[in-house]
């Protein structure tokens, strides 16, 4: 069984160098780049990936280019502020081993934000399918929040795919703007309506969900920001979609 790893990127200096070490049980890294303008190709290519310049042309169909244009059926797609963990890569190197009795995989994301690993708040486990047959699987979503239609049998990992996310809370906010932006556009893609009692009310109920039902608070501080910033990106995401809407 021989796996090809794909990163997409953007101006990822801070964090291509991690995630490609962490690379280890793969037979071929393939980093898709849209444009950096800093060290992220320089550093890809000296810890020896291969580098393919790609317009940006949105996540699903990036992350397809990319799973097309590699050498090996089995694609480990990661994030390149994502890392595998020495667990996660162990039982990847045991699967290559056995060989695979699914078309694809899931495994579970834990995030560390603002410094500190989150349990709560339905941050994890996360699972995401990231390890799949190419042949079995593609890319869909237009805007944001992509996902992997496998047609196929998906099975399990039990160990953790680790997820670097925003050090300060000023990258969060900026972050949010970018993707609240994309998600406003998808909404009305499909035809969707922002009426006035989901945008007053479905933020304060998203930070009620987040920090009290899924047990938020027992992420301490770091818990509080995520349930705060997940009520105001759904504020911000509704918002958005509605001042759009008057210009349509």
């Amino acid at each position: 069984m021989k796996i090809s790893a794909t990163i997409i990127t953007l101006n990822e200096e801070r964090n291509i160098a991690r995630v490609i070490e962490s690379l280890r049980c793969v037979d071929e890294i393939l980093v898709v780049d849209s444009g950096s303008t800093d060290r992220t190709v320089e550093i890809a290519g000296k810890l020896g990936a291969r580098v393919l310049d790609s317009p940006w042309p949105g996540y699903a169909n990036q992350k397809n280019l990319a799973a097309e244009q590699t050498k090996y059926d089995w694609i480990l797609s990661i994030d390149a502020d994502e890392s595998l963990s020495e667990a996660l890569e162990a039982e990847i190197w045991q699967l290559k081993k056995a060989g695979p009795k699914y078309d694809a995989y899931t495994m579970p994301r834990l995030a560390q934000y603002l410094g500190r690993w989150i349990r709560h708040g339905g941050w994890y486990p996360d699972r995401k399918i990231r390890l799949y047959d190419r042949r079995k699987a593609k890319w869909e979503g237009a805007y944001v929040h992509e996902s992997l239609k496998v047609n196929g049998k998906v099975g399990h990992f039990e160990s953790n795919l680790l997820h670097f996310t925003c050090d300060s809370l000023s990258e969060h906010l900026r972050m949010m703007d970018r993707y609240t932006t994309l998600a406003a556009e998808q909404l009305l893609s499909v035809g969707e309506r922002v009426t006035w009692p989901r945008l007053i009310f479905h933020p304060p109920w998203t930070f009620v969900q987040t920090y009290f039902l899924k047990l938020g608070f027992l992420d301490g501080l770091e818990g509080l920001a995520i349930a705060y910033m997940a009520a105001f990106y759904n504020f911000l995401k509704f918002a958005k979609a509605k001042f759009m809407s008057f210009g349509r």
